[in-house]
């Protein structure tokens, strides 16, 4: 019996090892997946917070490609949670708060207001924004009610990076968009990643042009996209995941 027990003791050692190791590894994989959205929606904080600095410091173009990263970022953010089946009450607000941060305030500093009607343009958009986050619910699955603010900011920075920051344009555009996204018209729900291939070739293309091709080539890119959704949001963007 001596000579059975030190072998018995270590195989009984080494398995609750394995087994706690195996325990570690699954919470480990299951806290990735509950908080992969999250980390999506961490990130387009942090890309708006950098762009509201990049504006403050009067790097405008710095700021654009920051908020077309945003943009990116929102579409996988979403993405990932359905996915995942990671949807939470918390990563609903954390993504409301990216949203509204990135998309709300970030982008309404583009304007560079300067006057009292400069200021109230830029609140304007900050009050659209917030109002198309908080209180606009289609109650129909796969709808939107207004625009989706990462569309109307996507054209904001594009608008910018193709016009060299054309004050006057932009507060036109600005104010359109602040139209559409208080009107209470629907719009479809832009599931791009989980829908037909040519909206991922369209994602993917979004994601190579704003990370490795010139200022002129991703604004280009992203104004096609973004008004294809905005100007045909059924005939052409209608999800069919």
């Amino acid at each position: 019996m001596w000579m059975v027990s030190p072998p018995v003791g270590i195989f009984q050692s080494t398995k609750k090892l394995f087994l706690s190791e195996r325990a570690g590894q699954g919470q480990t994989l299951e806290f990735i997946r509950k908080n992969a959205a999250n980390g999506l929606s961490v990130a387009n904080l942090v890309a708006g917070l950098s762009s509201i600095l990049c504006s403050l410091n009067r790097q405008y173009h710095h700021s654009c490609w920051l908020l077309l990263v945003g943009f990116l970022l929102d579409l996988a953010d979403g993405a990932v949670a359905r996915q995942l089946d990671a949807c939470s009450a918390l990563g609903a607000k954390l993504d409301d708060f990216a949203d509204f941060t990135t998309f709300g305030l970030a982008t309404a500093l583009l304007l560079q207001p300067q006057g009292i009607l400069d200021g109230l343009l830029a609140i304007a958009y900050v009050m659209a924004v917030f109002a198309r986050l908080c209180f606009f619910s289609s109650g129909i699955p796969f709808t939107y009610r207004g625009l989706p603010c990462p569309y109307a900011s996507s054209l904001l920075a594009g608008t910018f990076l193709l016009t060299g920051g054309n004050v006057t344009l932009l507060c036109v555009t600005a104010i359109v968009m602040i139209l559409f996204m208080v009107d209470r018209g629907f719009y479809p729900h832009d599931k791009v990643l989980e829908s037909q291939l040519w909206k991922k070739l369209v994602y993917a293309g979004g994601v190579a042009a704003v990370l490795f091709s010139p200022a002129a080539v991703a604004s280009i890119y992203c104004l096609a996209w973004s008004m294809s959704y905005i100007i045909f949001p059924f005939a052409i963007w209608s999800c069919k995941a």
